[in-house]
């Protein structure tokens, strides 16, 4: 099982030095990959009334392909995004984007999609949010052409190319593209079209029936099940090490491929905090410090 972090993306702050200390030192630390969050806007709560997200227009997020450019620069970790929410932006662009990623890193990118929750972010990116669960199919099916084709004609109900294509094309084609899922319709498409997926329900019950759907859907697809990645994420609590030590064997024995460790919202307030916990969880959890 592949051990990386999640990038504490709503605590690290707009301080340059400080992520390129985070992401050097997750690196020594013998981390595999660092994984990060999406969001292009917050939404005002003052505004919108009544506002119930985790997030809002306070709420700190680089941007994942940005950030990602300059991260591959200074680390060979691999670079994951945990998840780009798709629909709300041009396939076309995405998928350049992510094919300079995946050159910059000379490969070691996974880009995860996924569908949001949030209206206010579509409007102001001009997409439709009603439709976002039909687009991400489409675009799916989209990026994989661009990525490995010279030239693309494709016409669906909502992408439209007409002969033309990306160059350059990344170093995997194609990039491979891990579903955050949560829902049975999610679990289903990962089943169908995905390379991996992050589960949001911890291992258990939960977890073993959503893992029926998708390998049900994977079967139904005429796919092998094993061949679809799953990652799993644990968080630095008020346990600590033995806590951390127990989840992480859970999902191991539940067979994820790979595991996240995220230190947001544990009451760590400096770049060092995080580091600190993520260097006590890599003595516990085995990986090899550089």
């Amino acid at each position: 099982m592949q051990i990386g972090v999640v990038f504490p993306q709503t605590e690290i702050g707009p301080d340059v030095g400080a992520l390129r200390a985070y992401a050097l030192r997750v690196e020594e630390l013998g981390y595999a990959h660092l994984l990060a969050y999406d969001h292009v806007l917050g939404a005002d709560p003052r505004v919108h009334q009544g506002w119930e997200g985790p997030y809002d227009v306070s709420t700190t997020f680089h941007e994942p392909f940005v950030l990602y450019g300059y991260l591959a620069a200074i680390t060979s970790l691999e670079l994951v995004t945990g998840i780009i929410i798709l629909p709300q932006r041009q396939t076309a662009l995405v998928a350049k984007q992510a094919a300079e990623v995946d050159l910059l890193t000379d490969g070691r990118f996974r880009l995860g999609v996924g569908l949001g929750w949030n209206p206010v972010e579509y409007e102001a990116l001009g997409q439709d949010f009603t439709t976002r669960g039909k687009r991400i199919v489409e675009q799916v099916e989209l990026l994989r052409l661009l990525w490995t084709d010279e030239t693309v004609t494709y016409h669906g109900t909502y992408e439209h190319v007409t002969g033309a294509g990306l160059a350059p094309r990344p170093v995997q084609r194609p990039i491979p593209i891990w579903f955050g899922a949560q829902t049975p319709a999610a679990y289903r498409r990962v089943g169908r079209i995905a390379d991996g997926w992050f589960p949001q329900v911890p291992p258990g019950p939960k977890l073993n029936d959503a893992r029926a759907i998708v390998d049900q859907a994977a079967i139904e697809a005429g796919r092998d099940p094993a061949t679809i990645g799953m990652e799993g994420r644990t968080s630095w609590d008020a346990g600590g090490v033995d806590t951390l030590a127990a989840t992480a064997a859970q999902w191991n024995d539940a067979g994820a491929s790979h595991l996240s460790i995220n230190t947001m919202r544990a009451g760590l307030s400096t770049v060092d905090d995080h580091l600190v916990a993520l260097e006590s969880a890599a003595e516990a959890l085995g990986t090899t410090e550089r």
